[in-house]
C-alpha cells in the first residue's frame, strides 16, 4: 500500500526513545523527511537521522522542552526553514517524573510537560496544517488510562486528557483537512521495560501469557499502526483511539 507520504514532512516527538526512533524510522522507509525531536538524549536522535540518511532518507534532529511553549514554536518553525511546513505530527514525547512519592510540584510539572506541551506543539504545526489543507496528528497514548498502574497519577491523568483533547480536535479541524487519531500501546517491549525495577523478563513473560497473541507488543508493531493513520493512506479514520495491545484490553 502506498501511504502517499512521499517527501512529506514528518514531526516526531520523543525520537530518542525505542518507540519514537520506530515510528520515525516507518516514516522514513516511506519517503518521508523526518524532523527527530529529543530532549535529554542528542546523541540517540542524531544517531537516528545519521542511519535514515545513509539509507538515502532525509531528516533532522532537534530539541523541543515541552515545558515551554516557546521550544515548540521554534522548533517548528526551524523544521519549516530546514525540511518545509509540518504535515504529520506524531505527539510521543513523555516525561517521567525524576522522584517518588508525587507532590503537588511533580504533579503540576509533569502534567505541564506531559499534557499542556503536547498541546502546544500542536497549536504550533495546525496553523500551517490549514494552510495546506491537510494535515494529521497522532497522539501516543498508553492503556494506563483504562487499566491504571500505582505508579503515579500524572501518566495517566496526561494520557487521558490528550485522548479528551484529540477528540475534540478530530471535530474542529476535520473541515480543514486535518485528522487526529490516538494510538494506544498496551505494555512494550522496550528497554525501559527491560530495565526498569518491577519488570524485567519474568513480568514480560507473565503478560504475554495474559495476552491474545501471546508475545508483547513491540515499538515496531506501535510504528505500522502510527504510519498508516498519520498518512494520506488513511482518508477517513478521525478521532479514533487504536489500541495496539494484541488484544490484552479484552482479557482483564
Amino acid at each position: 500500500m502506498d501511504l502517499g507520504l512521499q517527501g512529506r514532512v514528518v514531526l516526531v516527538t520523543g525520537a530518542s526513545g525505542d518507540i519514537g526512533r520506530a515510528v520515525a524510522r516507518a516514516y522514513a522507509e516511506e519517503g518521508a523527511y523526518v524532523a527527530a525531536s529529543w530532549h535529554r538524549n542528542e546523541e540517540r536522535a542524531r544517531a537516528l537521522v545519521e542511519s535514515i540518511e545513509r539509507a538515502g532518507g532525509t531528516g533532522m534532529t532537534l530539541r523541543i522542552d515541552q515545558r515551554d511553549r516557546d521550544s515548540a514554536r521554534q522548533a517548528v518553525r526551524r523544521v519549516e526553514g530546514e525540511l518545509g511546513g509540518v504535515a504529520v505530527l506524531v505527539a510521543n514525547a513523555v516525561s517521567w517524573p525524576d522522584r517518588a512519592p508525587e507532590t503537588w510540584d511533580s504533579l503540576a510539572d509533569g502534567f505541564t510537560a506531559n499534557a499542556v506541551g503536547t498541546l502546544a506543539l500542536i497549536d504550533a504545526v495546525l496553523p500551517g496544517m490549514r494552510d495546506a489543507g491537510w494535515g494529521r496528528v497522532v497522539i501516543i497514548s498508553s492503556d494506563v488510562v483504562d487499566q491504571p498502574i500505582p505508579a503515579g497519577v500524572v501518566y495517566p491523568a496526561a494520557k487521558g486528557a490528550l485522548e479528551t483533547a484529540a477528540k475534540v480536535l478530530a471535530v474542529r479541524e476535520a473541515e480543514h483537512g486535518v485528522l487526529t487519531n490516538v494510538v494506544r500501546p498496551g505494555f512494550t517491549l522496550t528497554e525501559r521495560a527491560l530495565t526498569s525495577p518491577g519488570f524485567g523478563q519474568r513480568a514480560i513473560d507473565a503478560e504475554a501469557a495474559k495476552t491474545p497473541t501471546r508475545r508483547i507488543c513491540t515499538p515496531e508493531d506501535v510504528a505500522s499502526a502510527v504510519a498508516y493513520l498519520g498518512s494520506a493512506a488513511n482518508g477517513h479514520v478521525n478521532g479514533e483511539v487504536v489500541s495496539v495491545a494484541g488484544g490484552r484490553h479484552l482479557t482483564r
